[in-house]
């Protein structure tokens, strides 16, 4: 079982108040550049939106959301805190339906409430991972075999998709680059973990800044965002959001869960209802930010329903009391009309 103390509440606040920080920003900022008016626009290569407050006030609502994302990693496992990022599309969903006049088609609404769902099922059954509480314990997890061993497995497949696959698949198939984000961004979420902890020691008193791996921590979390931000802008200059930030999402997330397992032991002490209830969580979120991204652009009207649900349709079949109700076509003759009719004009004949 989950041991909901203070700390696992922590991160779980933190993750949400993260995701909600980060949901409001996008509308924050889309409005401020909405309101840019006879001036040079952004995609114009303007930059009268700086001159925008609600535009600042996004950009601070985006930064305090990241800050809560980064410190709730300290808290909670990556497993729980990775999957709840997707509650930040729903808030931006939600948000901008009501303040910017952006319609949430049926199959958006159906995405919202699944990733609800879905995050609420990952809460209940998230993992307790082992009590990492220093730098000095966080140093053998990484000396771990088992660790060790994925990491390279990562750079190594990272280096064939940039230098082999890229040059050939990068301008036609989108996992090429999505995967190498994904990848990279397992490891950072590692360094994040790392460094939340290093921060917490830090509060507390601890000598960290003389600390090696706290710095290592950095550099290479650094060196990681450097990556995932270049390919991932490679992949949304190819290929659509609504392909691209599904697949980054699903990829990403089931990336960061693997690294964690191996890394924390998160799986290891749980029973099995709570493995398929994780499990089953991340795939009902999975299928909400499809059904929310995919079908974004769908226009959907009452006329796509089935004919019975359709309002101020009769239904399609008449009353079977009438005395002029049609047959069924199973018992319609298999005989075309023309040949019906040489028929009866034979059996006329023959009565003659």
């Amino acid at each position: 079982p989950v041991a909901m103390g203070a700390g696992f509440g922590a991160g779980l606040g933190l993750a949400l108040a993260s995701s909600a920080f980060i949901g409001g920003s996008f509308v924050l900022k889309k409005k401020g550049l909405l309101r840019l008016r006879g001036r040079a626009r952004a995609g114009q290569g303007g930059h009268a939106y700086l001159r925008e407050w609600l535009w600042w006030a996004g950009l601070l609502c985006m930064g305090v959301g990241e800050a809560a994302n980064f410190a709730a990693y300290a808290f909670a496992p990556a497993t729980l805190v990775t999957p709840l990022g997707a509650l930040s599309v729903l808030v931006s969903a939600v948000l901008s339906s009501i303040f910017l006049n952006e319609q949430l088609n049926v199959h958006g609404k159906i995405g919202c409430i699944l990733s609800i769902l879905g995050s609420t099922v990952m809460v209940i059954h998230a993992p307790q991972e082992e009590e990492v509480s220093s730098l000095e314990s966080m140093a053998e997890k990484l000396k771990d075999p088992g660790f060790i061993v994925f990491a390279v497995c990562v750079l190594v497949s990272s280096l064939l998709l940039i230098f082999v696959a890229g040059p050939r698949y990068g301008q036609s198939n989108v996992l090429v680059y999505v995967l190498v984000c994904s990848a990279i961004g397992s490891l950072s979420v590692s360094c994040v973990k790392g460094l939340g902890i290093a921060l917490k020691e830090l509060f507390s008193g601890k000598p960290v800044l003389k600390e090696p791996l706290g710095w290592v921590l950095l550099v290479c979390l650094v060196l990681c965002i450097s990556i995932q931000i270049n390919y991932l802008n490679k992949a949304l200059d190819i290929f659509s959001t609504s392909v691209v930030t599904p697949i980054y999402y699903v990829l990403f997330t089931t990336a960061v869960m693997t690294c964690s397992a191996i890394l924390f032991k998160e799986w290891q002490h749980m029973v099995l209802d709570n493995i398929l209830g994780s499990i089953s969580g991340f795939l009902t979120i999975v299928s909400g930010i499809f059904l929310l991204h995919a079908f974004r652009d769908l226009p959907f009207s009452p006329s796509l329903l089935p004919v019975f649900l359709q309002p101020g349709k009769a239904h399609p079949h008449p009353s079977w009391s009438t005395a002029d109700r049609h047959q069924s076509c199973q018992h319609q003759p298999l005989l075309p009309s023309e040949d019906k009719g040489s028929q009866s004009a034979e059996e006329e004949e023959e009565e003659e």
